[in-house]
């Protein structure tokens, strides 16, 4: 046998141990990523519970658009509240990562949803779809804010994953009166790629439609309809696209595209030094009072 085929039989055995490992491993980590717990705050000494940065609260569940999860959520109520914005949170984390500018949003009076999306935190759902299911998941979600504040407006912040889900719900929600999005990703296809050649180091595009072949079949739903990017060219209402510049989980360029796709009015702010994790806490005040002032200017 000459050395140039064993040299192929091995490439071929190579890629064949690499697909079959994709095909059982990669829906796993795309459908079920891995819930982070209050204890991963804790061990950090960040608040756990809205009590610990006293806000007023009522904690409660509702029904996921399915009608099959419950989705368990935090409200709290603004003395004198001038609308109402309902936070979302990023991949594996949860309600209690929006707890912070949470509290930015009380000071300035303005009630706050936070909850946490299926398949994360305390939220029933087996899977998550990135937005597939999660954009109707918030149109329940403001149907239960406006319950209990019928006549404020509706803003909607989401970081990540949750970014995403925002500009997938306001392409369809109608009242949705503005959004900003923080370092969200344009496509999952894209996304799920980048992600490939971080963990795999292998740019091959067949191992991404591997693994979003049988996600689709799992989790029943289409990841190319899983597009921001597609989704702000119906958008109508203001956006506010925010990116740090040193991001490597999802580039800042995607924020560009985003920009450059959404309709007027549109605003994009990258943030330099700032990485996908501490955009807030590099951008400091600016970033509180540039978010306090888009929802008051289009909210109000």
């Amino acid at each position: 046998m000459s050395l140039l085929l064993i040299l192929l039989l091995c490439v071929v055995a190579f890629m064949l141990s690499i697909s079959a490992l994709v095909l059982i491993i990669g829906p796993v980590m795309l459908l079920k990523p891995k819930r982070r717990g209050d204890e991963y705050y804790r061990e950090r000494n960040l608040p756990t519970s809205p009590l610990h940065l006293h806000l007023p609260y009522e904690q409660f569940n509702f029904l996921a658009s399915d009608a099959l999860s419950l989705l368990n959520a935090w409200f709290i109520p603004a003395k004198n509240p001038k609308a109402t914005i309902i936070y979302l949170h990023g991949v594996g984390d949860n309600k209690i990562s929006g707890l912070p500018l949470a509290k930015v949003f009380y000071d300035n009076n303005f009630n706050v949803m936070l909850y946490d999306s299926r398949a994360h935190g305390e939220s029933g759902g087996k899977f998550c779809t990135y937005g597939y299911y999660e954009k109707h998941d918030v149109q329940i979600a403001i149907y239960e804010a406006l319950k209990k504040f019928p006549k404020c407006k509706i803003g909607v912040f989401g970081t990540s994953m949750g970014a995403a889900v925002a500009l997938q719900a306001a392409s369809i929600e109608p009242r949705i009166s503005a959004v900003v999005a923080e370092a969200s990703f344009a496509t999952l296809r894209q996304i799920t790629v980048d992600y490939q050649k971080r963990l795999l180091r292998l740019p091959w595009h067949f191992l991404r439609n591997i693994a979003m072949k049988r996600s689709e079949i799992i989790a029943r739903f289409k990841h190319r309809e899983v597009s921001p990017i597609d989704a702000v060219k119906n958008i109508r209402v203001p956006v506010l696209f925010i990116h740090g510049k040193n991001d490597t989980f999802i580039k800042y360029q995607y924020s560009e595209q985003l920009f450059a796709a959404a309709n007027e009015p549109k605003t994009l702010w990258l943030i330099d030094n700032a990485n996908h994790n501490n955009v807030h806490e590099i951008g400091k005040k600016e970033y509180e009072q540039r978010i306090v002032q888009f929802f008051e200017q289009y909210l109000i």
